[in-house]
């Protein structure tokens, strides 16, 4: 029996060799998630890469993107894989530079530390010159960019944040904007060894603490909460939260000492919310015909707020929408309107319920990782603009004060992760993966990424090669030896890029003459000499299940320094204290994010003109079956789909309304595109609202790429920026209509590999 650490927890495991014979949650964990279920059953599913492929237009014609994504695959040995991307990336290199080459790998890849596909390959890239690389995150690139404008990184915010075990032992009150959700606070980056979020729960409502969940499902927080329910209309929560600061400042409940001591540009917001500089008060009344949320509901809130020890926590899907950055800033606002941020149990958090890891205390040590060397050019893109890239070369976007070009891209390379899980407007993704001359994919399975790849590398699970990790601010740093043999041909990221940097030339730069497990033994070491002779020896960590890392204060308080003495410890704003007016982000002049916190009805709401034609909102929020996509094909992931299909729920008066049935096959739809999906009825969906997770496989029809067959909500979400400040994902919201599907259910493909053809045969 040996210990295996992954993003969605630890997990012990009997192996014969070739599979895992048993799975079982690991016993230190007091909430195992069922995620783990997936691991044994994926590993050796069909759609597993068993060898290395090239697509057969790209190899007859040479580099194009004509016919990617349709054309069958040539099976090939390692090395006419190896001479092939070897000459290829010589000549892009050579004939249009660094900037040529888009180092993608977007995703989570792997829990391990060293074989961490986006450090890997972004090793390799920099050994060559450099790549254009992305910034910020899908999860919350609106609040990237935003936080650092108007209190602090989101390094500070995720990784010192009001610890959990003080929310339970402090807070009175915990209002949570998108609420706190049970299934994404299963998941952590790099892992999770102990998950905690019903008991830190259950111990705050036990002692006496109310919880309120603003969104626009009632089980988007834990039952132990025993949460009031309010559900405003999606998109509207800006509107919901400048009445809650209109009745602060009406009817005296802020505190303006903390105002004038913390913050700078109270008066200037606090005219707008007074309706002095646009002549609409926003107040209780003014929201509830935008939020659906009557006014008592309201004005009794913010009452409740300002007499209780409260916590306002906004959850990362808020800002994952247009405008996303307004309600995110104003949950700041409204904390500091409150005069609790950096007391115990008050204050303001981004995140809590959106991953495992907010909320643990910062541990008192990093933990060892695969150095990536320096980046030649300094190219970049925000990472959700990935199409406007490929499609507009030299095109000019605004980001966060700068006016910035598109590189034009000749080869993309991507390794552990899957665009077309993340990206929004698949169909529009799909067409942009045509314009670059290459695509190198490396990874385990045939995903829809994989499948709109020229050369494809068939890339080990973790499961399958030695490695280490520990989460993020988790305090296990676990060993995870390989527990099988590779699947198939598959070979590990490090000694396919050994092989690629030797023939191209920088085989001494990229290994330093070191192999996987020097390597580990290596960083190890060095880690060991940096921060404590008491660790364990290298050899006595490898044999053992884990070491325990210390964690300097487990009553951590997000800026209890900066309320101390504001002087003494300044927030890294330009002003030092909290912005609630921003004097930089103004002078940028952006029409859709001005220089405080504002309403800006959105394009796509069920307030606006939009929903005439498209009467639902979709929710496209993180799954609960899987981590993003991952292992998709895994048993766990599988169980919850309905006739194949990935569910979606629905207000039991909207499926009447429409003719449709529990288990129904459905169509959903708007201009963009379509999906199938299989109905679930369920009354804990706010009405007008359909909620379909992300993660189900790309599966485009071969005429229709805007049809999806197997249920990805990204076929029908906008591919737009949050704002030109920060340009980040808006893949949580889209408007759409349902109706049952009638014609004859197409087969999903996604169960099985591409056709490939060998030697001129064809093969399903």
């Amino acid at each position: 029996m040996t210990t295996h650490l992954t993003h969605w927890g630890v997990f012990e495991a009997d192996s014969d060799g070739t599979r895992l014979t048993s799975v079982r949650p690991w016993r230190g964990d007091p909430e195992p998630m069922p995620l783990i279920d997936n691991v044994a059953s994926a590993q050796h599913h069909p759609t597993r890469i068993d060898q290395p492929y090239v697509r057969k237009g790209w190899l007859d014609r040479g580099p194009g993107g004509a016919g990617r994504g349709d054309e069958p695959f040539v099976p090939v040995s390692w090395e006419t894989a190896f001479e092939l991307l070897s000459e290829e990336l010589n000549r892009v290199y050579r004939e249009f530079g660094a900037e040529s080459v888009y180092g993608g790998s977007y995703g989570w890849a792997s829990a391990g530390r060293f074989h961490h596909a986006q450090g890997q390959l972004h090793r390799f890239l920099n050994c060559l010159g450099g790549y254009v690389r992305h910034v910020n995150s899908y999860s919350y690139g609106a609040a990237s960019v935003l936080m650092p404008h108007v209190i602090a990184d989101m390094s500070v915010i995720e990784g010192h944040a009001t610890s959990k075990k003080v929310l339970a032992e402090h807070s009175e009150l915990v209002v949570a904007f998108g609420g706190l959700s049970p299934k994404n606070s299963a998941v952590s980056p790099g892992g999770v060894s102990r998950h905690n979020t019903r008991t830190w729960i259950a111990a705050a409502r036990d002692r006496g603490c109310r919880f309120v969940s603003i969104s626009p499902l009632r089980d988007d927080i834990p039952a132990e909460a025993e949460a009031t329910w309010v559900a405003p209309r999606p998109g509207s929560d800006a509107a919901l939260m400048l009445a809650l600061a209109q009745v602060l400042d009406a009817d005296g409940l802020a505190d303006n000492d903390f105002l004038d001591r913390y913050t700078v540009g109270y008066q200037r917001f606090a005219r707008y919310v007074r309706g002095e500089s646009d002549g609409v008060v926003k107040d209780p009344r003014w929201a509830a015909a935008i939020t659906g949320v009557p006014a008592e509901v309201i004005r009794g809130l913010a009452h409740e707020m300002a007499a209780a020890r409260t916590m306002v926590t906004v959850s990362w899907s808020m800002q994952r929408a247009e405008h996303g950055e307004q309600p995110l800033w104003l949950g700041v606002v409204l904390a500091a309107m409150l005069g609790q941020i950096g007391l115990p149990g008050g204050g303001f958090g981004h995140g809590y319920g959106s991953s495992s890891h907010v909320g643990e205390p910062s541990r008192g040590v990093s933990v060892p990782r695969f150095p990536q060397g320096g980046n030649g050019i300094d190219r970049f893109i925000p990472v959700a603009r990935i199409a406007d890239m490929l499609l507009n070369p030299g095109a000019s976007f605004d980001y966060d004060g700068r006016r910035l070009t598109f590189p034009d891209i000749k080869l993309v390379y991507w390794c552990g992760g899957n665009p077309f899980h993340h990206h929004q407007d698949l169909a529009r993704l799909r067409m942009a993966f045509t314009r670059p001359q290459t695509v190198v994919v490396h990874d385990g399975f045939w995903t829809a990424t994989a499948r709109h790849a020229d050369i494809v590398l068939p890339a080990t699970m973790s499961i399958e090669r030695d490695d280490y990790g520990a989460g993020q601010n988790d305090r296990g740093f676990f060993p995870m030896k390989a527990l099988t043999r590779p699947h198939g041909q598959s070979r590990d990221d490090y000694v396919i890029f050994t092989e690629l940097a030797e023939r191209v030339g920088v085989g001494k730069e990229f290994t330093e003459g070191r192999t996987s497990h020097e390597w580990l033994r290596h960083l190890y070491e060095e880690w060991q000499s940096q921060v404590s002779a008491e660790l364990p020896e290298f050899d006595e960590f490898w044999d053992s299940e884990r070491i325990e890392l210390p964690v300097p204060d487990p009553d951590q308080v997000l800026l209890a320094d900066f309320r101390a003495d504001p002087n003494l410890h300044p927030l890294a704003t330009p002003s030092g204290r909290i912005e609630i007016f921003s004097e930089t982000i103004d002078g940028f002049g952006y029409a859709d994010c001005p220089g405080h916190p504002v309403w800006i009805e959105p394009e796509e709401w069920l307030g606006g003109l939009l929903a005439r034609q498209f009467p639902l909102q979709l929710i496209a929020n993180q799954p609960r079956t899987k981590l993003h996509s991952q292992l998709d094909v895994g048993a766990h992931s599988r169980s919850a789909k309905i006739g194949g299909r990935e569910p979606v729920r629905l207000y039991p008066g909207d499926a009447s309304a429409r003719g449709l049935c529990d288990g129904d096959i459905v169509r959903i739809f708007n201009s963009r595109g379509s999906c199938l999906a299989g109905l679930v009825c369920d009354d804990a969906v706010a009405p007008g609202v359909a909620q379909l997770s992300t993660g189900a496989w790309y599966d485009p029809d071969p005429v229709d790429p805007s049809f999806c067959r197997h249920g990805n909500p990204n076929v029908l979400t906008a591919d737009r920026g949050a704002s030109s400040l920060s340009q980040g994902c808006t893949g949580q919201l889209a408007l759409v209509e349902i109706e049952a599907y009638r014609s004859v259910l197409p087969e999903p493909a996604i169960d099985r590999p591409p056709a490939t053809v060998d030697e001129g045969n064809p093969k399903g």
